[in-house]
């Protein structure tokens, strides 16, 4: 399958796009992030579309970017947190390898600047956050092949969770187990705990 061989999902502020970075250097593969394609292309934030235009016209021009990233980029993509509400990108999602990042949300709140500029959080955001985090769950574990905690990781082991899982790197064998350090996984394959999950300190492998 062409386009991306790694996506990032996960709701905001959960970091996909530091770890993104960080896991497309470690796997020596370019890096995308489809939020990053809006901003270029509509000459203004995210924040800043929401306030002039409202959040259908962004979800319309967050469709059209996803879909043209995962037609065209070939390493590592990062999707905003609510790209997966259309139903078309869950489906051009089906059979690719995506990683759901998660957080509970006392961690999500203990992250300097989540509430920065996300117009949907504006009001109250532990309320918001959890809501949204929870109306979008099920969307989430759809499309994911591997599903990684954040919480109490920095961003370096996180991406080491995710590089060191040898189906990942090879990015061949879509649908089978992955072996995330620490991870659980869901998919449409079903839902397990891994029995063979490795820490993510070498030195405790050893």
């Amino acid at each position: 399958m062409s386009g991306p061989p790694v996506v990032l999902v996960g709701p905001m502020g959960v970091g996909k796009s530091t770890v993104g970075r960080l896991l497309a250097e470690r796997l020596g593969m370019a890096y995308r992030d489809t939020d990053d394609d809006i901003v270029a292309a509509a000459g203004r934030t995210v924040a800043e579309f929401f306030r002039d235009f409202g959040e259908a016209a962004f979800r319309a021009v967050e469709r059209r970017a996803v879909h043209r990233a995962l037609a065209e980029h070939d390493g590592v993509l990062a999707l905003g947190g609510g790209s997966i509400l259309d139903p078309d990108t869950r489906g051009l999602l089906a059979g690719r390898y995506v990683v759901h990042l998660t957080m509970g949300v006392e961690e999500a709140l203990r992250r300097p600047g989540l509430t920065a500029d996300r117009p949907l959080l504006a009001a109250d955001p532990r309320t918001r956050w959890r809501e949204l985090t929870e109306s979008r769950r099920h969307l989430y574990e759809e499309v994911a092949t591997a599903v990684v905690a954040t919480d109490g990781r920095t961003p370096e082991e996180v991406a080491e969770a995710i590089a060191v899982d040898e189906f990942t790197a090879k990015a061949g064998a879509h649908g089978r187990n992955p072996r995330v350090a620490g991870a659980g996984w869901s998919g449409p394959w079903g839902a397990a705990r891994l029995d063979e999950d490795r820490s993510l300190r070498p030195e405790e492998n050893r």
